[in-house]
């Protein structure tokens, strides 16, 4: 392909040397450059890419867009100036694979919680009313039936633009896609054409990131700021920060809650541990899916489905039949009734919404144990919130490791023990080794307790000093619940 039509949409500052001249493929990665590739050199958070450029010329590289232009110029290398090469490489890896979200009606869902349970189950519904469909999430990639493995939450730009190519081939018509707050920042979003926009929620994270939680929302926002006028962009209005999504879009504003008046409004009639019974626009369903939170993501999908284009009654008969997310309040019964549940919930909010949801469920005659950990290398602000909250809504809390990454295991807990009332002192227990926890936690489980182990839901691996190790919550608890049922 040719490097200015590579280039078309992107602000370039100078060039030296020609863009009339054929490249092979893009890579940001110097380590992947191969005889006449572009290199796009990026500034990360960890390593600076201009300092890859000779690297990337000896491997062969014919063209570098960079934002500093080296002292030394290699005579037959064509250098592109840019003012942001990471947004520059979005537009780049848009053009090289021919503008793929132009032609598969692209979703994007932001928010902190329910991205991941939103675009699987729209995914899910678009599947069984017939559609080929695609999904890029934090869990899966999917190309309709084909499976591939998420490494982000948003993937990098050419890897989205990979894939969204790879489903335009597969006829694949909607693509519901997760749009992660590192994802607008870093400018991977830049250069597609998204049909509508879904607002979950805003709460406290990322703040390892993003320099505040004002700088965290308008993040956010910006994703709507974007949107074409043919778009739709649907937001919570429950959440205080809804309406400050749909300010300056152009897109179609729509609204959905279950507190206030909206375009698309919820009630719930029934909640138990096998489903809701939901009244949504004055129509009742029946859903497998538990708790108020889950209300919101399929108010949303009901909404986003109808303004895609599905009839009103089956948009409501195929929302019963969806299944819950993986890692997404799953729960198992053990043969002496014991309860366990796993949620990815790894944010104050999450954690308090799936407790509150236990708590609107339980009879009080059983005990709630929680078993939960944060994150090393992040936001070191929310581990006494998540602490506290675990300690006061539940009977027992046992803290433990979630990933630790390079930090110190112990370390972590103690920063969250510091969120502990001290009238909660008595009901919380540190065990580092989140087996050992999980397996603690079953032992002093009773008949018809319930069990809430947080943090990691779908993860199948525990990263410690930079390696991951196999672990999922799930199996886990499930082998243990098993060998003391013997």
């Amino acid at each position: 392909m040719v490097l200015k039509d590579i280039l078309y949409k992107t602000s370039i500052e100078a060039v030296k040397g020609s863009t009339d001249i054929s490249v092979n493929k893009i890579e940001f990665d110097s380590r992947l450059v191969g005889k006449g590739d572009v290199f796009v050199a990026i500034k990360g958070t960890v390593s600076d890419g201009h300092e890859y450029i000779d690297k990337a010329i000896s491997q062969g590289a014919v063209a570098i867009v960079c934002e500093e232009i080296p002292d030394e110029l290699i005579g037959n290398v064509t250098y592109v100036l840019v003012k942001k090469a990471n947004k520059a490489l979005a537009f780049m890896a848009a053009n090289y694979y021919g503008n793929p979200s132009h032609n598969v009606k692209l979703v994007g869902i932001t928010g902190t919680n329910g991205k991941t349970t939103i675009a699987t189950l729209l995914y899910q519904l678009f599947k069984k009313a017939g559609y080929k469909a695609g999904l890029l999430s934090t869990v899966k990639i999917l190309v309709d039936d084909k499976e591939y493995k998420a490494t982000h939450t948003t993937p990098d730009s050419l890897t989205i633009n990979r894939y969204l190519k790879e489903m335009e081939e597969a006829g694949v018509e909607y693509c519901f896609m997760e749009v992660s707050s590192h994802g607008i920042h870093q400018k991977r979003t830049e250069g597609l054409e998204f049909v509508g926009g879904i607002f979950t929620n805003l709460s406290h994270d990322h703040l390892d990131y993003h320099s505040s939680f004002s700088e965290y929302r308008d993040v956010k926002k910006s994703f709507f700021d974007k949107l074409p006028k043919s778009a739709f962009a649907l937001t919570n209005i429950d959440d205080k920060n809804g309406l400050v999504m749909l300010q300056n879009t152009v897109a179609k504003k729509l609204t959905y809650a279950l507190k206030t008046y909206a375009d698309y409004r919820a009630q719930i009639l029934e909640s138990q541990f096998t489903g809701l019974l939901l009244k949504i626009n004055e129509q009742e369903v029946w859903v497998k899916l538990i708790g108020t939170f889950n209300a919101y993501n399929l108010l949303a999908i009901y909404a986003a489905a109808i303004n895609l284009g599905l009839e009103e009654i089956e948009v409501l008969r195929l929302m019963s039949e969806l299944e819950s997310v993986s890692g997404r309040f799953q729960f198992v019964v053990s043969d002496s009734k014991i309860t366990a549940i796993v949620d990815y919930a790894h944010t104050p909010d999450a954690l308090e919404n799936v407790l509150k949801t236990i708590e609107d469920i339980r009879t009080r005659n059983e005990q709630l144990i929680t078993v939960v950990g944060c994150g090393g290398d992040r936001d070191k602000m929310k581990r006494p919130v998540m602490a506290n909250i675990a300690s006061a809504m539940s009977d027992k809390a046992i803290f433990t490791s979630d990933n630790p990454r390079s930090e110190v295991p112990e370390a972590i807990i103690e920063d969250m023990e510091k969120g502990v009332e001290p009238h909660n002192y008595k009901k919380t227990l540190a065990v580092v080794d989140r087996k050992q926890a999980i397996k603690i936690a079953c032992q002093l489980a009773n008949p018809n307790d319930i069990i809430l182990i947080a943090g990691k839901g779908h993860e199948t691996y525990q990263e410690i000093n930079g390696v991951r190790h196999d672990f999922d919550d799930m199996k886990t608890v499930k082998e243990i619940l098993k060998e003391l049922n013997k």
